[in-house]
């Protein structure tokens, strides 16, 4: 029974449990973002050098990368409902260590947890999605999952910075930390893996057989066109909202916290209104996804060179309009998914979308890690000026290169395999086949 032939007590209790599954998932963000918007004051609490506050963030997403592919079997074996609850259980004992060290060590430990209950979070909500929702609904809703569930940055952006100013750091942490508990209860007593309290739970493959299909997903060029997607236009709006894009508009270019906090806030806002969009382009042009890959890649980098080019202090209307380029980002970066769900068989989706979902944060840990150690070196460890800061944000072109080498290659590949058999409208059709099958 799908959602539309259900009767009105079932289609809303799908509502519930999405809505449920959202929230925990917009805590997701709220925690891992909480080290962005907090970081002038971790430099100061920790006596932190900007290379050693990028190695917690660092470190954070390449925990979060690393586990992608392990999370996906352990989803397999356990169901949504448990790895969202033990999620938010983690990252809550990460912000608890957080709000009680003064150590350098134990705030790297912290923001590892971190990383790690947040690596079991997204993934999960998206198979709640796939479990709940008809097939052809699940593009958009995934979607609208993601960019509702950003709205954490939020809460990140404004709460925790009042938190902050006028409570102190243990007191802020502890409440992120005690927030992560009660959505932790919240989502064991509310999610079903299921409609009708049924259970996905299969029993998982051997660890041949698992291997078997990751490499088949990985040499399915369709794959690795969706890594690089996600590769290349995920990383400047993470880099910019996870850690130094507060920084930088503080210190460098001198905004007050209302600002910055209204900009990320913006950033996020955007990201809401982009995304359905977005979603629907890729449904019914897919073979088309590329050129808002494009666009959005395009746009980011000429909007940041604006910025960095610019003599002196931005003007706040151009700061604005890089952060309005920058919430196409996200949505963006979702597309590398549609690519993976859209080019492999059901079978195997689950070891193709962790294989995209590591291409950009990969790309993010690199280049938050380099834009702290710049920092460092150009401002010779002093505290960083502006022009610092213009030139630490310039190794981002970097990335944008070898992406788009990456996603062209990528392309160029898929169609070549593909293009000369499947036609637009017969590619279509194989995909909504495809996804009837996975039902």
């Amino acid at each position: 029974m799908t959602q539309d032939q259900a009767p009105p007590a079932a289609r809303q209790g799908v509502w519930l449990v999405w809505a449920f599954a959202v929230l925990a998932y917009g805590l997701a963000v709220f925690q891992r973002g909480s080290l962005g918007v907090s970081g002038v004051a971790a430099q100061h609490r920790f006596g932190a050098t900007a290379s050693v506050l990028s190695l917690f963030a660092v470190l954070q997403l390449a925990v979060y990368a690393g586990l992608q592919v392990p999370v996906g079997a352990l989803l397999d074996r356990f169901g949504s409902r448990r790895l969202i609850t033990v999620g938010a259980v983690v990252m809550a004992a990460g912000q608890a260590v957080m709000a009680s060290s003064h150590a350098v060590g134990l705030a790297v430990l912290a923001r590892v947890l971190v990383g790690a209950g947040d690596a079991m979070t997204f993934t999960s909500v998206l198979r709640l999605v796939a479990a709940w929702f008809p097939a052809r609904r699940v593009p958009l809703m995934t979607q609208v999952t993601g960019i509702v569930g950003q709205g954490g940055q939020i809460a990140a952006a404004y709460p925790l910075v009042a938190l902050l100013q006028a409570a102190g750091w243990g007191r802020a942490f502890g409440s992120a930390a005690a927030v992560g508990l009660v959505v932790a209860l919240v989502a064991w007593l509310t999610l079903r893996d299921a409609p009708g309290g049924g259970s996905v739970v299969v029993v998982p493959p051997t660890a041949a057989v698992m291997r078997q299909q990751l490499g088949e997903a990985w040499r399915e060029p369709g794959t690795r066109l969706g890594l690089w997607a996600h590769f290349v236009t995920q990383f400047s709006a993470t880099v910019f909202a996870l850690l130094w894009g507060y920084p930088f508009l503080v210190v460098g270019e001198r905004r007050s916290p209302g600002e910055a906090a209204g900009l990320l806030t913006l950033l996020v806002v955007v990201a809401m209104l982009v995304g359905p969009v977005l979603g629907q382009l890729a449904g019914r042009w897919p073979y088309r996804r590329s050129i808002p890959v494009l666009a959005i890649v395009l746009s980011s980098a000429v909007m940041w060179g604006l910025v960095l080019c610019w003599p002196g202090r931005a003007p706040l209307g151009v700061l604005v309009a890089l952060v309005i380029v920058l919430g196409a980002n996200g949505p963006g970066s979702m597309l590398g998914f549609d690519y993976a769900r859209t080019e492999n068989p059901p079978a195997r989706i689950g070891s193709a979308s962790g294989i995209v979902n590591v291409g950009g944060f990969v790309a993010s840990l690199l280049t938050i890690l380099l834009v702290g150690l710049i920092l460092d070196l150009s401002s010779g460890g002093a505290a960083p000026r502006l022009p610092d800061f213009k030139v630490a944000l310039s190794v981002q072109y970097l990335f944008w290169a070898v992406g788009l080498v990456g996603f062209l290659r990528a392309r160029r590949r898929l169609k070549a395999v593909r293009g000369i058999v499947l036609d637009p409208f017969h590619h279509a059709v194989l995909r909504v086949t495809r996804e009837r099958r996975g039902r």
